[in-house]
């Protein structure tokens, strides 16, 4: 299992109702289904991805999330996920409001493009940062919104979010003593549980 969603598993509890979104081949779901009998689906729009869900035995919807969860009622899941797809949403903020609606938490990833690297890449270099973890140009990026975990917290502040759990980690997804020093500077991806 991908090392992020290691991470996220153990903030899932056993036959609650999951959603992910984004949710990939469906690699996350189908441990939950297997390993803690969850109930819910997987959201994706890549083909390719949605015939391996389909293999694995994970409920897949197509949707494209930038479109809207309307069709989802309020408080629908217990848990919605995201795993490093917020940053390349068109509307991020209106992305958590409806995660937060239909679900009563939320899990959320993405990378910090606040890391110490980033920052020396843009200031030695004069150019956006290209990296292993980040390897796209500024013209071929997914990544439509670059935050940091600080932009993401005052984001909360300002939609009445409440951080339940906040884990940073390395490229490896590993815990570092010294990231909690200095997260915004030292942390390389964020995981969020968030609620109302």
């Amino acid at each position: 299992m991908r090392a992020d969603l290691d991470l996220i598993k153990d903030w899932i509890k056993p036959q609650s109702r999951v959603l992910d979104l984004c949710c990939g081949e469906g690699e996350l779901m189908h441990y939950l289904q297997t390993n803690k009998q969850v109930k819910g689906y997987g959201l994706e729009i890549g083909h390719d991805n949605i015939t391996e869900c389909i293999r694995k035995g994970v409920n897949v919807i197509e949707k494209d999330i930038e479109e809207g969860l309307a069709s989802i009622q309020d408080n629908t899941f217990d848990s919605v996920i995201m795993t490093q797809a917020i940053q390349i949403m068109m509307r991020p903020d209106e992305i958590l409001d409806e995660m937060l609606r239909i679900g009563r938490e939320c899990i959320v990833t993405f990378p910090n493009f606040g890391h110490w690297r980033a920052r020396g890449y843009l200031a030695f270099r004069g150019k956006m940062p290209v990296s292993k973890f980040l390897p796209y140009t500024w013209y071929n990026t997914p990544n439509t919104h670059f935050c940091t975990f600080k932009d993401f917290e005052r984001l909360c502040v300002e939609r009445n979010i409440f951080i339940m759990d906040r884990t940073v980690v390395d490229h490896e997804h590993q815990h570092r003593w010294w990231i909690h020093l200095w997260p915004n500077m030292l942390g390389e991806i964020a995981i969020y549980r968030i609620t109302k």
